[in-house]
C-alpha cells in the first residue's frame, strides 16, 4: 500500500494543471514594507506599512493621520518614486505638504468636487475637457430594447428625479406663506424671508451630502490601482462623516485589495471610523492629539498616540512552549511634531 506522501504527490500531479499544490497548505509570506519616516511608528510596525495591501489610518480630525501619510509620501517621492493623493474633500494644503518634505513634482493630486476653471495664465493652468466629452451620449431606445437599447428596467432610471423636478414649482409655490389681508408688500416679503421654507432652500436640494465626491474619489482610485505605476495611493476620507464613508460596499474594498496586491501599491485610506473591515491588512487607530507643554505661552507642537488594531502579517514567536510568560508585543506608539518657530528640541 503506497504511503500518504505518495498518494498526495499523485493527486497533486493529476490536478497540477487545474489546482497547483491542491493538498499543500499555502506558505504564509510576510509582505515587504516601506518605512513611514516616523521612527516610533516604524518601530511599532517592524519596518513600516505593507506593500501591496490596504492600510487604514482611522481616527478623529487633528489626530496625526494626515501627518503620518505626508511623511510616508515624502519618503516615497524622495526615493525617485511617484505617489497619488485622492483628496475627496479638497482639504490638502500643498504648502504644508511641501513643508513636510513631499516632492510635488512626483505627486498626483486629485481634487474631487472642484469646479474646473476655464482660464489659463502663466502661473496656473487647469486642463478642461471639451463639453462633448463630459456629456454621456444619448441611449438608443426601442421596444424593450429592440436589440439596440438597454434593459427595460433601465428605462425607468431617473423617473423619480424627473417627476420631482416637474413638481418642484408647485411644491415651492405651496410652501410659501400666504400674505394676510391688509399686509403691506414689505411685510409680506419679510414674512416670506423669515419663513422656514422661504429662505431659498429647495426641497430637492442636496443637504451637503458628499455622495458625488465619494463616488468620484472611488472611481479615480479604481483607475489608478488598475493602471499601476504608483508606489502609494492615499484615499483621503478624513473629512467625510462616518455615516457616509461606512456605506462604501465591502466589494469595493475587496477589489481594491486585489488590485493593490497585483500592482504592488500601498493603498492608504484616511477615515474617521474604520470602514474597510477585513480588506485592510493594517489598521491604525489614532487618538486625539494634545498640545505639547514645553512652553507655557508658546505653541511648540503636538503629541500623537496611535494603536495597532489589526496587523495581519505581523511576525509571531516560535511555537516552542516556555515556562515563562512571553513578552507582550507593543501595540501603542507615541511621537510628537514640532512647530516651525520652536526649533530643535
Amino acid at each position: 500500500m503506497p504511503s500518504a506522501s505518495t498518494i498526495r504527490h499523485q493527486i497533486e500531479s493529476a490536478l497540477a494543471h487545474r489546482i497547483p499544490s491542491a493538498l499543500t497548505p499555502a506558505v504564509k509570506v510576510s509582505r515587504p514594507v516601506t518605512p513611514t519616516g516616523v521612527t516610533a511608528v516604524d518601530t511599532l510596525l517592524e519596518g513600516g506599512i505593507p506593500i501591496g495591501a490596504i492600510t487604514e489610518l482611522s481616527g478623529p480630525e487633528c489626530s496625526g493621520r494626515t501627518s503620518l501619510a505626508l511623511s510616508l509620501i515624502a519618503r516615497i517621492t524622495h526615493s525617485d518614486r511617484v505617489a497619488a493623493w485622492v483628496d475627496v474633500s479638497d482639504a490638502l494644503h500643498p504648502e504644508s505638504a511641501a513643508a513636510a518634505g513631499v516632492d510635488l513634482d512626483r505627486l498626483l493630486w486629485v481634487r474631487c468636487g472642484v469646479v474646473p476653471e476655464k482660464k489659463r495664465d502663466d502661473a496656473h493652468y487647469q486642463f478642461v475637457l471639451p463639453e462633448k466629452y463630459m456629456v454621456p451620449p444619448p441611449a438608443i431606445k426601442g421596444l424593450h430594447g429592440g436589440g439596440c437599447g438597454g434593459h427595460p428596467r433601465g428605462e425607468t432610471k431617473g423617473l423619480a428625479a424627473a417627476i420631482g423636478g416637474l413638481l418642484h414649482a408647485e411644491i415651492a409655490a405651496a410652501s410659501r406663506p400666504t400674505p394676510q389681508p391688509g399686509m403691506s408688500r414689505k411685510q409680506a416679503d419679510s414674512a416670506q424671508a423669515t419663513h422656514p421654507r422661504g429662505r431659498g432652500m429647495s426641497l430637492h436640494a442636496p443637504q451637503d451630502k458628499p455622495w458625488a465626491r465619494i463616488e468620484q474619489g472611488l472611481r479615480v482610485s479604481d483607475l489608478l490601482l488598475q493602471a499601476g505605476g504608483f508606489s502609494a495611493i492615499v484615499l483621503d476620507f478624513g473629512s467625510i462623516a462616518p455615516e457616509y464613508a461606512s456605506r462604501v460596499p465591502l466589494a469595493t474594498w475587496f477589489r481594491y485589495r486585489a488590485a493593490a496586491e497585483r500592482t504592488q501599491t500601498s493603498l492608504v485610506v484616511l477615515t474617521q471610523h474604520a470602514c474597510t473591515k477585513s480588506s485592510a491588512e493594517l489598521l491604525l487607530q489614532f487618538q486625539s492629539a494634545t498640545g505639547r507643554e514645553d512652553e507655557r505661552t508658546v505653541f511648540t507642537g503636538m503629541a500623537y498616540c496611535v494603536e495597532v488594531e489589526r496587523h495581519r502579517f505581523a511576525s509571531h514567536p516560535a511555537n516552542a512552549a516556555s515556562m515563562r510568560k512571553p513578552p507582550q508585543r507593543a501595540t501603542i506608539g507615541h511621537w510628537a511634531s514640532h512647530s516651525a518657530w520652536a526649533g530643535a528640541r
